[in-house]
């Protein structure tokens, strides 16, 4: 099903238990994120939880956005530039996707701003040395897979 104006605007919106404004677009079997400019940038949260997405791009600037949650989706490639596009990102769930080699992460390397960061249930958690892979190439990044960063 294709991220279209109507969809978005029919998602459910609400604010979550940490007061954050959030667009659900969760389990909608959406396979690319577009259209996102329709949301005028007023959600804090955008949950992509169990889609069809394959690669984290796409995104118009939203800098009101600090938490995207894409769990479960197919997700391979990270874009390069996705820090110009959600600059403010704190955390980002990438929990049981498909990114396979350590150099997938690289598009995470700008988001200056990410504390909070899981990788978990991806091929690329299996390889050696990724958690210290990620660590230096995130510098920010306070807690990975849901473990604090020492």
């Amino acid at each position: 099903m294709r991220l279209t104006p109507d969809l978005i605007e029919e998602a459910p919106q609400f604010v979550n238990p940490l007061k954050e404004r959030e667009l659900d677009l969760r389990d909608r079997k959406i396979p690319v994120v577009e259209n996102l400019a329709v949301t005028l940038d007023q959600f804090d949260c955008i949950d992509f939880s169990d889609n069809e997405l394959r690669k984290l791009d796409g995104f118009p600037l939203l800098s009101r956005l600090s938490m995207l949650i894409c769990n479960n989706n197919k997700i391979s490639k990270i874009a390069e530039d996705l820090y110009a596009a959600i600059p403010n990102i704190e955390t980002l769930v990438l929990t049981g996707n498909s990114l396979e080699e350590l150099g997938d992460l690289k598009g995470l390397s700008k988001l200056t701003k990410l504390k909070y960061l899981s990788i978990m249930r991806n091929p690329v958690a299996a390889k050696n040395h990724y958690r210290s892979y990620v660590i230096y190439t995130c510098p920010s990044v306070r807690v990975l897979d849901y473990k604090r960063v020492k």
